[in-house]
């Protein structure tokens, strides 16, 4: 680890977390705390690489010792990554070889672990994208095994954490709902478009009786987003169930420590329904920074522009924030300028339209929108003028989060000093 001191805290689906991780927390003697959600990922090893790297720069940004006194937590949970999907500034093993599209073997064990007992739906899934059936029968095979995934075990709690809108604004989503071979289509179209994948001379085209084979290319991103949808929904479980409760206990333990949020895609979720768990009267948290949020734009908004009398599902969380809230996006993002949407419409939504209508857009693409008063600002301007005190803020950050293969681009190019000084500068923390 990059700095010190540190230390992790790790939840289950659920949001639970073990005591004696609870005690050192409470043991650190700093006066700020920044806690860092990662979001997709792995392994804690490729977590803690993350949280190292994020790290590092922010010793040299701060005031030495006793004015300030820094300490860094690492919130790990979880969550997976398509092992396709290249982060900029790491090194990761090379992917096995084989067709496309092709479910990789380190994602298949990915995919195990995080969802234990689907041995059966994995070695049919990765056969139906090996041999590309020309079959609609084959497709709709597909598309059910897929979402198995997001369907919520028995017991489970998850199932009051999958809306940022409310459920009469965002259902059904299409990536639950709509005809298998249709979204295959839009995704394969959309994939064309980052250049993850090329036109083949004499390929089919989508008419009408032809183009199944073709499809296939999209039926791998149907299954990323599938569990990408079922992190959504987790990433609020552990965030109001277990990071706001665990805040809550801090507060009573360590009243004087101030708190900084930060979290990158699904941990930007995270932390934000954190907000919601924190008990009454807790004031602890001093500032929140979401990374390439991927939930919508419109989630702290208190009235929707399609909708006025509804709002997203955090409209009230500013007010747990005693400073400002950041949202960092990136137009070089395109994991949320194009599969987002796509995946977060409602079936039946003609995909052209998908892209050009902002009620499906996340908040890493285009920033915090529908809050009255928020401003928005270039990174030059946030780092040279500072960030508002409270309230919420977009910053584009695309000068810097730019970097990225397809198919997701930017999404996950956050290690960066302007970045820390960006998390910095919302919390007040050293010079």
């Amino acid at each position: 680890m990059s700095v010190e001191p540190y230390r992790e805290i790790t939840f289950d689906r659920d949001g639970d977390i073990d005591q004696p991780q609870r005690e050192r927390l409470a043991e650190m003697d700093v006066t700020d705390l920044v806690m860092f959600a990662h979001g997709w990922n792995n392994s804690p090893s490729l977590a803690r690489r993350l949280f190292s790297d994020f790290f590092a720069p922010f010793p040299g940004l701060v005031d030495t010792p006793p004015k300030v006194r820094l300490g860094y937590v690492g919130v790990v949970w979880p969550s997976m990554r398509f092992t396709d999907e290249q982060i900029p500034n790491f090194v990761v093993p090379p992917i096995a070889p084989g067709p496309e599209p092709h479910l990789h073997t380190e994602t298949r064990d990915a995919l195990l672990e995080l969802f234990p007992g689907h041995e059966k739906t994995v070695e049919r899934l990765g056969q139906l994208l090996d041999e590309q059936p020309e079959s609609t029968a084959a497709f709709r095979e597909f598309g059910a095994l897929a979402r198995k995934f997001a369907k919520v075990p028995p017991g489970g709690l998850e199932s009051c954490f999958a809306d940022d809108l409310p459920e009469e604004e965002q259902s059904p989503p299409a990536v639950l709902y709509e005809d298998t071979l249709t979204l295959c289509r839009k995704f394969t179209l959309a994939l064309e478009e980052t250049g993850a994948v090329t036109e083949k001379p004499g390929t089919q085209s989508f008419s009408v009786g032809g183009g199944l084979k073709k499809s296939w290319k999209g039926a791998k991103e149907l299954l990323r987003q599938t569990t990408y949808y079922a992190m959504k929904r987790r990433a609020g479980t552990v965030g109001e169930l277990g990071l706001g409760p665990l805040l809550g206990q801090l507060a009573r333990s360590s009243p004087q420590v101030r708190v900084h949020l930060v979290g990158h895609s699904q941990g930007a979720r995270l932390v934000s329904f954190a907000l919601r768990g924190l008990p009454d009267g807790v004031r602890n948290v001093k500032s929140m920074t979401l990374l390439q949020p991927a939930f919508s734009h419109y989630a702290f908004a208190p009235s929707l522009p399609h909708a006025s009398r509804s709002g997203g599902i955090l409209r009230t969380a500013e007010s747990q924030v005693d400073g400002p809230v950041v949202a960092c996006y990136s137009r070089h993002d395109t994991a949320l300028r194009l599969f987002y949407p796509l995946a977060s419409s409602l079936a039946g939504d003609d995909a052209s339209a998908v892209s050009l209508d902002k009620r499906w857009w996340a908040m890493g693409h285009d920033g915090i929108q529908a809050v009255p008063g928020a401003p928005r600002l270039t990174l030059e301007q946030a780092l040279r003028d500072g960030i508002p005190g409270s309230g919420c803020v977009s910053v584009d950050t695309a000068a810097v989060v730019r970097r990225g293969d397809p198919p997701v681009g930017a999404h996950s190019d956050i290690c960066h000093p302007e970045l820390a000084r960006v998390v910095l500068a919302a919390g007040r923390i050293g010079r």
